[in-house]
């Protein structure tokens, strides 16, 4: 009894405590009184939350200085309404796109929307469908330009950040790498195609981020993104991206809206033949026929001058191989008129290297 009594009367007190404690802890229904989360670790005068210093090189850091002047461009025209991307080129309100963004824009149906929500008229003062590209003039001084950076110098595996207004979303960032170079690319259909010489990224890219910037940890455009692969047989009808996507290279754009603004219009350079795309051999096969009143082999053209004839193929441009007309045209537009190309020409059973200079025609 002298050591039971004492227990009990500890256990009483035991449970009253508890209960008291539990009570005030817990309510009725058995839930807590008082969340009690955890507060951030630092906080400003005021109570709000501390600033987090970026690393200008992550890409946090990427998307806050290139953002600004990134814009979306929404288009009305005959065939409807549609939305593209671009970004300030110059500070007095020259913008770079895509041509398919702007084509069939009415009068009056272009209109510029920058990262701030301002909304500025616009008209385009040259685009190329050959290289799907468009500068887009808006009255502004003061804008930040993106500098454009040496897509030459990209190399596979870079780190990239596609910036733009996906589906209608301005302000959208995403990242991926630099998948391959000099990835032969064919946009559109008839008259309207354009042959690029891409950078192949895996950073999403959907509708509505084409003219939008492709940027390297810099924060330098390296490319336009442009186009986006599609899964074969339709599974690809729903546009999204599969982790293809395609831009035309920074030093490409760079010479093509040179020439828009200062002439409105762009050139590109030619070897003056016409390809059989139904040729199916090794190499590609110039035409033996003319079409529509067109020459195989224009006449004191550069193929001309070099001795290329109808029916010749053609194996490798300057040492590269090449299996489809495309890859020659990409090739070929990839280049500056005036410079010269090396081809291995196959006439019957006899090779030859030819050195062609390319002639220079300009866009429609």
């Amino acid at each position: 009894m002298a050591w039971v009594v004492p227990l009990l009367v500890l256990a009483l007190v035991a449970g009253l405590v508890g209960g008291v404690v539990g009570a005030r802890t817990w309510g009725d229904d058995r839930r807590p009184t008082s969340a009690d989360l955890p507060s951030p670790p630092a906080q400003e005068p005021g109570g709000q939350a501390a600033a987090v210093e970026r690393d200008p090189a992550s890409v946090a850091g990427i998307a806050a200085g290139v953002l600004p002047s990134v814009v979306s461009i929404e288009v009305e025209g005959a065939g409807g309404s549609g939305s593209g991307s671009g970004f300030v080129l110059r500070e007095d309100g020259y913008v770079l796109t895509n041509n398919h963004v702007v084509a069939g824009a009415r009068e009056g149906g272009l209109v510029v929307v920058f990262a701030d929500g301002t909304q500025l008229p616009g008209s385009v003062v040259g685009a190329t469908t050959e290289y799907d590209l468009a500068v887009v003039k808006v009255e502004a001084t003061g804008l930040t330009p993106l500098t454009l950076g040496d897509s030459d110098a990209v190399v596979v595996g870079d780190p990239v950040v596609a910036i733009g207004a996906p589906l209608g979303l301005v302000g959208t960032v995403t990242t991926g790498i630099v998948s391959a170079r000099n990835r032969p690319v064919v946009a559109g259909e008839g008259s309207d195609q354009a042959f690029i010489n891409a950078l192949q990224t895996d950073a999403a890219i959907n509708p509505g981020n084409s003219g939008g910037p492709l940027v390297d940890a810099a924060g330098r455009v390296v490319g336009i993104n442009s186009a986006i692969a599609q899964l074969p047989g339709g599974l690809g009808a729903a546009g999204g991206s599969i982790g293809l996507g395609f831009a035309i290279p920074s030093n490409q754009a760079r010479r093509t809206a040179e020439q828009l603004i200062t002439t409105g219009r762009a050139t590109y350079p030619v070897i003056g033949v016409l390809l059989d795309e139904g040729w199916t051999g090794e190499g590609v096969r110039v035409r033996e026929e003319d079409v529509d009143g067109r020459p195989a082999v224009t006449p004191d053209g550069p193929a001309d001058r070099a001795g290329i004839r109808r029916g010749d193929v053609i194996l490798t441009i300057d040492g590269r191989p090449v299996t489809a007309s495309e890859e020659l045209i990409v090739a070929i537009r990839a280049r500056e008129p005036g410079d010269a190309v090396e081809l291995r020409v196959r006439t019957g059973e006899r090779e030859r290297d030819v050195r062609v200079r390319l002639d220079e025609i300009a866009s429609d």
